[in-house]
């Protein structure tokens, strides 16, 4: 798996009760096959793993190794509070042929640095598939510093780094920085749909995205002018995208892609408990977004 370009990542639609939608999945996934996204990422956060239990994450992985054929190399996210569970999940994506993992320090307890070195390791060892570090400080409450992301790219396994993406005005030093420091052959990719394309302009390997994980399209235009150095192209497919952006920021990228989906018929699923849908004023905004932008 080479861990550059645009890797989309779906959600993943469950029933009330946590019971994962195989077939919409697989809908949503074939959709990022036939649009030829260079990865797919299973079971992020916008794929809610924390809120599927270890059998429907399985069940998860194994409907996107059947749908997927090995024709889009797989990603999954195997975050959990403690690290047996996450080592368990690692061996069970392993098992079910998924081609690397996605590891976030979920925790409850504030985690120290050492501790989350440790987690890393643990799983690194545990799990025989290349692990990506997720750091998400959103959700988690933890985040990486460039020493800490520096030592676990020294650690066998441990290959790439998901970081959420700076200020344009920041992303040239910071990445910089980090790339001084980490192995040779280390991926540095970005998430943060609207801050990402400046991040790629500077030389960041891979786009995680959520919007390419349901409309992988555009941002497969936009992801190849960037990596051609049109920085121009890129910059004027980007602010196209602004309306959608604005919902993301407004009303977080989670709830509008579900809004989305089943928009388009994809799924009629709605986000885990605690997590409401849109209210219809805002599901009228997404449409209309949709439609100006010829989203579909």
């Amino acid at each position: 798996m080479q861990f550059q370009g645009l890797s989309a990542f779906p959600i993943t639609p469950a029933d009330p009760q946590g019971h994962v939608d195989t077939a919409a999945l697989r809908r949503l996934l074939r959709r990022l096959a036939d649009a030829e996204v260079d990865s797919i990422g299973l079971l992020g956060s916008t794929g809610t793993y924390a809120y599927l239990n270890r059998a429907e994450r399985r069940r998860a992985v194994e409907a996107a190794v059947a749908e997927l054929g090995g024709a889009v190399p797989l990603l999954v996210g195997i975050g959990a509070l403690r690290t047996d569970d996450a080592v368990r999940h690692g061996q069970d994506a392993k098992a079910a042929g998924a081609d690397a993992v996605l590891l976030a320090p979920v925790s409850y307890t504030p985690l120290t640095e050492a501790e989350v070195f440790e987690h890393f390791a643990t799983v690194a060892r545990a799990v025989d598939l290349p692990v990506v570090i997720y750091n998400n400080p959103g959700t988690t409450h933890f985040t990486f510093s460039n020493e800490l992301i520096v030592r676990l790219s020294q650690v066998p396994g441990v290959v790439a780094v998901k970081n959420p993406a700076p200020d344009a005005a920041a992303v040239k030093a910071e990445l910089a920085a980090l790339r001084a420091g980490v192995k040779p052959g280390f991926s540095i990719g970005y998430s943060g749909d609207w801050k990402a394309t400046e991040a790629l302009l500077a030389g960041g390997e891979a786009w995680y995205s959520v919007v390419g994980g349901l409309f992988p399209a555009p941002l497969m235009q936009l992801v190849r002018a960037a990596r051609a150095g049109d920085a121009a192209e890129a910059r004027r497919l980007n602010a196209a995208l602004q309306p959608l952006w604005d919902l993301f920021i407004a009303h977080s990228s989670l709830r509008v892609v579900y809004a989305a989906a089943n928009l388009l018929g994809l799924t009629d699923a709605a986000p885990p408990r605690p997590i409401l849908p849109l209210d219809e004023p805002v599901k009228r905004q997404v449409a209309e977004v949709m439609r100006a932008l010829g989203l579909r």
